[in-house]
This record gives C-alpha cells, sequence and structure tokens, in this order.
C-alpha cells in the first residue's frame, strides 16, 4: 500500500526482457531500505526488489504488468517515480494506492496558470464511473486532485512542489501516464452495481432525503 506521494525521482539503467522482464533503477534511497521482497512504487506500479546493489535496485515485470501500464515503453535514462510501501503508523498524507494500474491515459494538453500548471487527460471509458470532481487519482505514482471531468477527459492541478519533484514535469503532450482510480470509489461503484443501483427508498433510509 502507497500514498501517492513520491520520494524519489529514479532513473532506469537497463531493461533485460525475457519471460519476465527484469529492470534495474537507480535511485537516492538508503541501500539499507531494499530488503529482499520490499515492495516499492515505480510510476504508480507495485514491484517487487529481488536484489539491491549501491544505489541500485532490480525489479521484475510480468507481461500482464507490461501490457496493463506504461512500463514496457521504459528505457534506459527513463525517470521513474519511486515511493517506499506504507509502513504502519506513517502519515497518509496523500491517499490509499495500491499500487494496480487500472488503465493507461494520454496527457492531452499542459497549460501554465498563475505559478501552478493545470494537465488535462483522457479518460478511459471503463474508468469514467470512478472519477469525480475534487475526488483524488494516481498519476504515474503520484496523488492528485481531480478539478474537472467531462465525457473523455479529466483535469488536476500540480503546485510547484509537484512539478518540481516528480517525472510529471517532463512530460510533453501524447505521453501516455499510468491511472488508478481511487479504491473507495471502486468498491463503492461495485457494491452499487451488485444491488441493481441506488433507490429513492434506499436513499431515504440511509437518511440522504427526509
Amino acid at each position: 500500500m502507497f500514498t501517492g506521494l513520491v520520494q524519489d525521482l529514479g532513473t532506469v539503467e537497463r531493461m533485460v526482457p525475457g519471460g519476465v522482464t527484469d529492470v534495474w533503477l537507480h535511485s537516492n534511497f538508503d541501500p539499507a531500505d531494499f530488503k529482499h521482497g520490499e515492495s516499492i512504487s515505480c510510476d504508480g506500479v507495485c514491484l517487487t526488489v529481488v536484489e539491491s546493489r549501491g544505489s541500485s535496485f532490480r525489479v521484475q515485470a510480468a507481461p500482464e504488468t507490461l501490457s496493463r501500464s506504461t512500463l514496457g515503453a521504459w528505457s534506459t535514462g527513463t525517470r521513474v517515480n519511486l515511493e517506499k510501501a506504507l509502513r504502519v503508523g506513517d502519515r497518509l498524507g496523500g491517499h490509499w494506492v495500491q499500487g494496480h494500474v487500472d488503465g493507461v491515459g494520454e496527457l492531452l494538453e499542459v497549460t501554465p496558470d498563475g505559478g501552478t500548471w493545470r494537465l488535462r487527460l483522457s479518460l478511459p471509458s471503463a474508468l469514467a464511473p470512478f472519477f469525480v470532481e475534487k475526488g483524488s487519482v494516481c498519476i504515474d505514482g503520484v496523488s492528485l486532485t481531480i478539478t474537472h471531468v467531462d465525457a473523455h477527459s479529466f483535469g488536476v492541478m500540480l503546485i510547484p512542489e509537484t512539478w518540481a519533484k516528480t517525472s510529471l514535469s517532463q512530460k510533453r503532450p501524447g505521453a501516455k501516464v499510468n491511472l488508478e482510480a481511487d479504491i473507495v470509489g471502486k468498491f463503492v461503484a461495485k457494491m452499487i452495481g451488485q444491488r441493481g443501483g441506488l433507490t429513492e427508498a434506499q436513499l431515504r433510509l440511509a437518511g440522504f432525503i427526509a
């Protein structure tokens, strides 16, 4: 489990394709943090540390991961947002992030706005039910607040700290990004779907209608 608060901007050193793709990344983390089997978020994808050497560590990606995320397009030099797994008792500054990518979106626009940056991204139709204005979304491992949603896109705003400390500032329109919808929204949508939708009687019983 993660929070979507990026702790380091790592760099892909090399990709070793095979049945399972090995990925070596360089980071500024303390090497002592990388224990065998440790989970780490790499651009929003939860991966397992299988080896570490000094300031570098190796993770492995299965074909399923490559097909469902942007990881398959990584190459030497790719900058990657990194976050270590949340410890029990840590502050939850972002929102609950599983590291399970729900879909891949496309960056459509980047607009400077008074010292901040507005990003507009495509919204895959399958994820649309989970996106609401002022709700949370994880983009390439970064926890952000949705500023608007329409039929085919959504927007977020980046403050200077996020712009400087994550790889989002390096992306241009047309770039692909990993999207993870808010876990709470996904569970609520699932529960409502199983019950055939909300009725006026259910809302009245829950106290939403007087």
